[in-house]
């Protein structure tokens, strides 16, 4: 059975990159007479709104689509996620990380370790744990790059893979290496949330028994970190079908945080959905 989904987060309203992405998955559902799902990705509590979700909701039926009952919303599901963390800990695959973004940046210093989301700062020295801890200091869970390859064994861990089927930022498609390490010691347990979006995706993407995954080209580095933790977790790895994003006139892909014209702005302005399909290649 084809399962797909669209997977937003309710931290604002739809734009038009939004629509083209639930579009894309909608329909290759359609067509291959499968199931289309929607999940809302709603692990920030400091960002997440209930007006958002539900005017996800109404952007989503706005657009003719439809999708399978009950919605699932990671929220409501934070002891499923606490639960792998808690597996994978006893496993010793994780380690407790008390740094700030910014201690991290100024720890790793400047271009050869890549951005602080991809580095592994290693776990801390044991005396400054357990003060950290008695502290009652917050802390994420990072996985341990090193105790993951060890305990896949260099065999597997060299030969982990996935397929894609649409293509990635540099043209990338077939079946693809995994490198888990360009990803680096990944959270997965934030400090504020219980948990992390690589955790909660895979867990769910497992759970809901995805066949397909459509998103964003911009996700695709993503997949690397993600089959890794398919492979701990003796999770299935789906098929992975990223696609182009969408731009504006600026050439600029349209973004929350560029404060890109939504879904609702258009609707306010006359737009009807015919329209905007069509606009969208639809």
């Amino acid at each position: 059975m084809f399962v797909t989904r669209f997977a937003p987060s309710p931290t604002g309203r739809l734009h038009k990159g939004h629509a083209f992405s639930a579009l894309t998955a909608w329909q290759a559902a359609r067509v291959a007479g499968g199931r289309f799902l929607l999940r809302m990705e709603d692990i920030d509590p400091t960002r997440r709104r209930p007006e958002f979700d539900a005017a996800i909701l109404e952007d989503l039926a706005w657009l003719g689509l439809d999708w399978e009952q009950p919605v699932r919303r990671q929220s409501h599901h934070l002891a499923e996620y606490a639960a792998v963390v808690n597996t994978l800990n006893r496993r010793g695959l994780l380690y407790r990380c008390f740094r700030t973004r910014r201690e991290i940046l100024d720890t790793i210093g400047d271009a050869p370790h890549g951005p602080a989301e991809a580095v592994s700062p290693g776990p801390h020295p044991a005396d400054e744990e357990a003060r950290l801890l008695a502290e009652g200091r917050r802390f994420a869970w990072r996985l341990s790059l090193d105790r993951a390859r060890e305990a896949l064994g260099q065999e597997v861990w060299g030969s982990l893979t996935f397929t894609e089927e649409g293509q990635g930022p540099r043209g990338e498609s077939g079946i693809i290496p995994a490198r888990p390490e360009t990803a680096g010691d990944v959270v997965l347990a934030r400090k504020d949330a219980g948990t992390a979006y690589h955790l909660a995706v895979t867990h769910d993407d497992a759970l809901q028994e995805v066949s397909h995954v459509i998103r964003g080209e911009d996700l695709f580095e993503a997949t690397h970190i993600q089959v890794l933790i398919q492979a701990l977790m003796g999770w299935p790895t789906p098929v992975y079908r990223h696609h182009r994003l969408m731009t504006g006139p600026d050439g600029r892909r349209f973004a929350k945080r560029d404060g890109s014209v939504t879904l609702a702005q258009l609707r306010a302005e006359g737009a009807s959905p015919e329209t905007l399909r069509a606009d969208l290649g639809f």
